[in-house]
């Protein structure tokens, strides 16, 4: 009977990687995760809401007017940024359905342009 031999691995040792941030991006992270009204996001008060102006909107996007079946691609923007404001924040009149592309693009550039 034949003896096996032991193999030579083909992959070599992985160098450990670091995780990098940018400095602007961690003081931008930070100053967004100091903000109280980030946690609104993640009640049931906001899903609620989210999913009303949804079907409100027959999941269609305002801006490209796409259909899109799959609620996670979908966006419940504010049309005026509430920047804090209670009030603005849960009007949802004041809420429209984007889809994520429309709502990264398009709204995210018009908003630096409109920021003071």
């Amino acid at each position: 009977m034949a003896r096996l031999s032991t193999l030579k691995p083909t992959l070599g040792t992985l160098r450990p990687s670091i995780a990098f941030m940018p400095e602007g991006r961690a003081e931008t992270d930070r100053h967004r995760n100091s903000q109280p009204w980030r946690k609104w996001y993640h009640t049931a008060r906001w899903k609620a809401l989210r999913w009303s102006v949804l079907v409100r909107d027959a999941f269609t996007c305002r801006g490209c007017e796409a259909l899109e079946g799959d609620t996670s691609k979908l966006v419940a923007d504010h049309i005026r940024p509430h920047r804090g404001d209670e009030a603005l924040f849960w009007d949802e009149a004041n809420l429209q359905t984007l889809c994520a592309s429309c709502h990264s693009g398009s709204k995210q550039r018009e908003e630096r342009r409109a920021a003071p």
